[in-house]
Formats: C-alpha cells, sequence, structure tokens
C-alpha cells in the first residue's frame, strides 16, 4: 500500500516539476524576447526625378555610357502624423519611363531617409538609373514605412547619413514650416 502511494507521488511530483520546468521556460522566453517595433507607413508627397547636378560627386560624368548608369535623385515631402519620431524610415515608389516599364525592375524600396520627425520633412534620396532609360519618368506608389523604435544598429550623432548623400542634401529632414 506505500508503495503504490509512493508511487502516486512520485508521478505528482514529475508532473509538477514539468508543469514548472514549463511555467519557469515561458517566462524566461517572455521577459528575454525584445519588444516589437511597430511599423508606421508615412504619407509621401511632391515626388518628382531629377538628374544630379553636374558638380555633384554622384554624377560620375566620365562613367556615363551604354552599360553604365545615371544619377538622379528623387525628392519629395515626407508627413510624419504621429508625436514621436519614426525611425529607421525606407521609401518605396514604382518608377516608370516614358515607355511604362519599370526604371529599377523587381525593386520598389529605393532607398533609406532615416529618422522622420513629427509633421512635415523634405527628404532626398540617389538614385543610379541604367543609362539611356527614356525619359519622362513618372513615379508612382510612393510612400515611407519606418519604425517605432530602433530596427539596426543605431549610427552615432551626424553620422546617420553617407558622404555622397550628405552632399546631395546637406539637410534632407529638416522640418518644413
Amino acid at each position: 500500500m506505500i508503495q503504490v502511494q509512493r508511487k502516486r507521488v512520485d508521478r505528482w511530483a514529475s508532473g509538477l516539476g514539468r508543469t514548472f520546468a514549463g511555467v519557469v521556460c515561458s517566462l524566461l522566453l517572455l521577459l528575454g524576447h525584445p519588444l516589437q517595433a511597430r511599423a508606421a507607413t508615412l504619407t509621401v508627397s511632391d515626388v518628382r526625378l531629377e538628374p544630379c547636378p553636374a558638380s555633384d560627386v554622384g554624377s560620375q560624368e566620365g562613367r556615363r555610357g551604354p552599360g553604365g548608369a545615371s544619377c538622379f535623385a528623387l525628392r519629395g515631402v515626407v508627413e510624419n502624423p504621429g508625436r514621436r519620431p519614426v525611425v529607421d524610415t525606407d521609401v518605396f515608389a514604382l518608377i516608370l519611363d516614358a515607355s511604362g516599364e519599370p526604371v529599377l525592375p523587381n525593386r520598389s524600396r529605393v532607398g533609406s531617409i532615416g529618422d522622420v520627425p513629427p509633421g512635415r520633412s523634405a527628404f532626398a534620396l540617389r538614385l543610379a538609373v541604367p543609362a539611356g532609360t527614356p525619359g519622362p519618368f513618372r513615379i508612382s506608389k510612393a510612400r515611407a514605412r519606418g519604425f517605432s523604435s530602433p530596427v539596426r544598429t543605431r549610427a552615432a550623432e551626424g553620422e546617420e547619413l553617407l558622404p555622397l548623400e550628405q552632399a546631395l542634401a546637406p539637410a534632407p529632414l529638416e522640418p518644413l514650416q
């Protein structure tokens, strides 16, 4: 009789131990898992694609040819209706040439504009368009998407833009008045 009771207690203790271990593992996973950054879609307007200035280092005048690329600047305004900055923001757009063909096939993400403060902000991105692509260009489905918290390693203050982007737009994300 005592043996039967001991077996029951042992089974109960092992079941309790497994349940306790499961609860502890679940708590560790929940506490150790970082909170997910929520994505925010921003409005993009006044989008235009214009050739880079001849003085721009991205123009590479000597490299234009049948197999090369032409430098273009995609400029526009992005609006963040929220109260907090949106970080790690990417710009998406469909750019079509004069014949209606995509300029950047299989690619809707055209670049990153970093952090967007609340309100309206100007932005500029440099794009390499295949040489000989017939203009004028049409831009549709332009939008920006960012996050409520960083999703990548943060750059130090003043290092957000690469040197070529700094030359293209000295302050691309200053709030508009």
